[in-house]
């Protein structure tokens, strides 16, 4: 996903950009220091995909000007995660950006045409796990991926899942988000030939330990496929998703 690096070094093989050009995008600052904060600048170039802004804990002072300063930077997206309603209203006086209030996220920029090698799925067990869900899918838009989505298709009603065996056979990646016992990871990773993303939720009763309990049963999980990522951390979900479904 190193495309901002290569089409810099393209452009010099190519003409369309001196050396002294190139020498200087790759020279420039690497972060800026805003006392609160350092962004790092060059993260495109050498992972490429821009530093994202983790909004919980941060006041919407801070992150209005970090925003800003990425902007000022050249990034045309920004992904802001993890902001609550009041926080988003906030930073919404000073940033021009559209909020998702289920995913808890703020995107400042058009999402970008999918780009990716194949689709991304992203699948819950339940309605209730369906805000980590948002999180993980529109990371994964924002980073340049197809996602389709399949809802509330847990191993309860595992009728459900099966209506989306295309959905399964056709994804290049697939996200499976579930809290309770956990088992949807565990169902999908038997029956896909692409790498499965669990996510565990901390959504069940008592028993489920806000979520310990999903983990440890996609971390046990039989199926080879499976990978795991901590609980309700769609962001990072998608983010690897985006990686897989990158691989050129």
């Amino acid at each position: 996903m190193k495309t901002e690096l290569m089409d810099i070094l393209n452009g010099v093989k190519d003409g369309t950009i001196s050396i002294e050009e190139a020498a200087l995008k790759i020279k420039m600052e690497p972060f800026d220091d805003l006392g609160y904060a350092k962004i790092d600048t060059h993260r495109r170039l050498r992972q490429g995909v821009a530093e994202v802004v983790y909004g919980a804990g941060k006041t919407a002072d801070q992150i209005i000007g970090i925003v800003k300063s990425m902007a000022d930077k050249g990034q045309q997206l920004v992904l802001i995660t993890r902001m609550d309603a009041d926080k988003a209203a906030e930073v919404a006086k000073e940033v021009e950006y559209t909020y998702y209030k289920e995913a808890r996220i703020g995107i400042v920029g058009s999402l970008p045409a999918p780009d990716g090698i194949g689709k991304v799925l992203v699948a819950t067990g339940g309605t209730s796990d369906i805000p980590v869900a948002e999180e993980a899918a529109l990371t994964a838009e924002a980073l340049g991926n197809e996602v389709v989505r399949a809802y509330d298709v847990g191993v309860a009603g595992i009728h459900r899942l099966l209506d989306h065996m295309e959905d399964i056979m056709n994804a290049s990646v697939i996200i499976a988000i579930a809290g309770m016992e956990g088992a949807l990871a565990s169902v999908i990773g038997g029956l896909a030939d692409c790498p499965v993303i669990a996510v565990p939720t901390s959504v069940g009763y008592g028993a489920a330990f806000e979520g310990l309990s999903a983990l440890l049963s996609m971390l046990n999980s039989c199926a080879s496929g499976v990978s795991v990522v901590n609980i309700d951390n769609g962001f990072g979900a998608g983010y690897m998703a985006s990686l897989i479904n990158h691989m050129k």
